[in-house]
């Protein structure tokens, strides 16, 4: 296949979709996404990501500001003639066509000459490992195979930019992780800039050059995936990034030992110069109430860690501990208190639960979640001591839930 084919910009200009109810689905969108960029869409059900992608494919009307692909603004421009090829997560196969005509299908609607149809069916198919299969139906075909019939659909028509509905959504989680690297892999070969909406933010880290976090039909954050999982911007990027979760309490910022500390429960941990020096803003915050995220990576079995000081550690019981061979997934209940904003509770449902979690056995305590080394003795029911690091704490202003970086939050993150 022809690398960088039709490669073209996509930009979202004040874009936004309001259904005749009032309901804004998609709100002031502005994003340009860049030449052969793999750009993800990622949040919970609802939060507009697959509406914005069907104003690019042109199957939603937008309601206000400009759509671009390329120079061409397409706001009133027929899906046919937008040069665009969509994969659904329902594969959308023709289940009397063979994996060779479904491939060709699109190209033949074009009157194509037979010689390239068949050059080109065969190119994707050698690239999608799928030459074994151009005469089988596609009901012969396991899920991952009719993923990539889909995906070779698309490929032929070379077009300046594929947009992907969830397409790993119907497989397997073994199959899910092997197509996951197939089409970064693919995309990176081809170059054609590619706009892929995911719910799953482990697939939007892994998959994204950067990625669009969105939520209530708002842009939160774009950026790379490590900028997004180091520096969110707000509490809800920060929540709805990383697995497992962030763990999200209630905490107090208070002047220690020629420092600050943050109080967690009963507990008090002393922050170390790393924290105060990324986030002089905390200063600001002497005796209020923040919101205090800490990375399971960030906890470690006090046993197993070193050079981690006295005052930077937490207390609890553990409560449940899951064995990765590598690591140690342990459960600990503590007083703190979780967490309760909206954010965090919007977070919540969309982990199925109601409400953020308390400790998992009942009371109003908050349970966190800490990666242990394998080496970890602890057991379910006993006590457990765990080191902070806090150069890798995270802090967001409750009321607005801003992240708490080199400024005050009134003045802007």
């Amino acid at each position: 296949m022809e690398k960088g084919v039709g490669l073209a910009e996509v930009t979202f200009e004040n874009v936004s979709k309001i259904y005749p109810d009032g309901t804004r689905a998609v709100s002031n969108i502005d994003l340009e996404i860049k030449d052969g960029e793999f750009m993800v869409l990622v949040g919970p059900s609802g939060c507009g990501k697959t509406t914005a992608l069907r104003m690019v494919a042109g199957l939603e009307e937008i309601s206000e500001g400009e759509l671009k692909i390329g120079d061409r603004v397409v706001n009133n421009v027929a899906p046919r003639n937008r040069d665009i090829a969509m994969v659904f997560q329902s594969y959308a196969l023709y289940p009397h066509l063979s994996v060779y005509d479904n491939i060709a299908f699109g190209l033949k609607l074009r009157k194509m000459e037979k010689q390239e149809i068949d050059k080109r069916v065969k190119d994707a198919a050698r690239v999608l490992d799928l030459e074994p299969f151009l005469s089988r139906k596609p009901r012969a075909l396991s899920g991952g195979q009719r993923q990539r019939v889909a995906m070779g659909r698309a490929i032929v028509r070379q077009p300046q930019a594929f947009l992907m509905d969830e397409p790993l959504s119907n497989l397997d989680a073994k199959l899910r992780v092997q197509m996951r690297a197939e089409i970064s892999q693919l995309q990176s070969r081809l170059g054609t800039t590619t706009i892929y909406v995911t719910h799953d933010q482990v697939e939007a880290m892994t998959m994204g050059d950067r990625v669009a976090v969105m939520r209530k039909g708002e842009l939160q954050q774009v950026a790379t995936p490590q900028e997004l999982y180091d520096e969110p911007v707000n509490l809800f990027v920060g929540g709805f990034i990383g697995s497992p979760a962030m763990n999200l309490l209630e905490g107090t910022l208070q002047r220690s030992n020629g420092g600050m500390a943050v109080a967690i429960g009963s507990q008090k941990v002393q922050l170390g110069e790393g924290a105060l020096s990324q986030r002089p803003a905390l200063k600001d915050y002497d005796g209020k109430t923040v919101v205090v995220g800490i990375r399971p990576e960030h906890l470690e079995d006090a046993s197993l860690a070193t050079d981690i000081p006295e005052g930077r550690r937490l207390k609890g019981e553990v409560a449940l501990t899951e064995a990765l061979g590598a690591e140690l997934i342990v459960y600990l209940n503590t007083d703190a208190k979780a967490a309760r904003t909206d954010e965090v509770k919007e977070l919540a449902r969309d982990a199925g639960a109601i409400e953020p979690a308390a400790g998992l056995r009942g009371g109003d305590g908050a349970t966190l979640v800490g990666r242990f080394g394998a080496r970890s003795n602890a057991r379910p029911g006993g006590p457990a001591e765990v080191a902070v690091d806090t150069d890798g704490l995270h802090f967001f202003d409750p009321e607005n839930g801003l992240g708490i970086y080199d400024k005050t939050t009134e003045e802007g993150t």
